[in-house]
């Protein structure tokens, strides 16, 4: 975070080591070459590497004296303090600034070039299920699991929020790590578990229902007769994509297992509908008719568990 007495602040963030010294000394390079009478008493560098969250929003150094952060991001930090008269030198150095900013490399680049790993959150489901060689990812399973082995009698699953900082967290070391154990103490909040998992399928790219399929859904939960409606549900969903379709039938055979457990946790198939509904599907682009295809969408979800059986099972069931 760079902050000058004229009141302009920039935040730069990295998770990659090289780059975040790379920043650093370019910077810090600029600012030496800037005019003599800028002397070492005029400003004040200080610099630190800190982890943090993937969201979080860095504080300036003045709040040292508070609780430090969780220790799951690398960050620099570091703030200028410099006094000037002269307008065009300040001006000169934003300038650089924007040009240094301005330059570097997009997150694709970094990719293409092995810096960043492919990461499991915000990527295509097929993309996570292809770099597994399997076709549901390994995360939702872990989840699913965890889910299953600890949170069934826990009152509001899936719908109570978990600490959105420890949820930060739990996705930057699934991002980053090959091994997840989510029985360790610091996931020990089920809800902390839900909550990934839903962030998880929010930031798909594209979500668990595909785009070319939200309105085909809406137009077969319009369908009045009931039988009719399941027997054209079961069909769109016969006709997903292997990775979707594999998914989705774990995902809704789990949340299934919740709903049994309604008397206790107190999540029915109508909440569960609410809950995932605007996770799992959404159409491409938003329409005045948000209000409506919300409905729509608790409803195809509602519909999906409670008749389970007749739309994941064989012909013969």
């Amino acid at each position: 975070q760079i902050t000058t007495v004229s009141g302009n602040e920039f935040l730069l963030q990295s998770d990659i080591d090289f780059l975040i010294l790379d920043w650093f000394h370019a910077i810090k390079n600029a600012i030496d070459r800037l005019p003599k009478e800028w002397s070492c008493t005029s400003r004040n560098l200080e610099f630190k590497l800190r982890r943090s969250s993937s969201i979080e929003l860095l504080n300036s150094l003045d709040t040292e004296s508070k609780e430090p952060k969780p220790e799951h991001r690398k960050s620099l930090i570091f703030r200028l303090n410099y006094s000037a008269s002269d307008t065009n030198d300040r001006n000169r150095v934003k300038s650089r600034l924007k040009k240094f900013i301005s330059r570097r490399p997009s997150l694709k680049t970094l990719q293409e070039k092995g810096l960043i790993k492919d990461q499991i959150f915000g990527s295509h489901l097929h993309l996570v299920c292809e770099h597994e060689k399997s076709t549901v990812p390994q995360f939702v399973r872990l989840c699913i699991k965890a889910v299953e082995r600890r949170g069934l009698d826990v009152d509001g699953i899936y719908r109570v929020s978990g600490n959105l900082a420890t949820i930060q967290k739990l996705r930057f070391v699934v991002n980053q790590e090959e091994k997840l154990n989510l029985d360790d103490s610091q996931w020990e909040d089920i809800h902390v578990v839900t909550g990934a998992l839903k962030m998880f399928f929010r930031e798909l790219p594209e979500p668990l229902f595909p785009y070319c399929f939200f309105e085909q859904f809406v137009e077969a939960i319009k369908i009045q007769d009931n039988a009719t409606r399941i027997k054209s549900i079961r069909s769109l969903v016969k006709k997903l994509p292997r990775p979707n379709y594999d998914t989705m039938k774990i995902l809704f055979e789990h949340l299934k297992k919740i709903a049994a457990k309604e008397s206790v946790n107190l999540m029915s198939t109508q909440s569960l509908g609410i809950v995932f509904g605007p996770t799992l599907l959404r159409p491409e682009k938003e329409t005045g008719n948000m209000a409506v295809h919300m409905l729509y969408q608790n409803q195809i979800v509602e519909l999906m568990l409670s008749e389970y059986s007749k739309i994941f099972g064989s012909e013969e069931d």
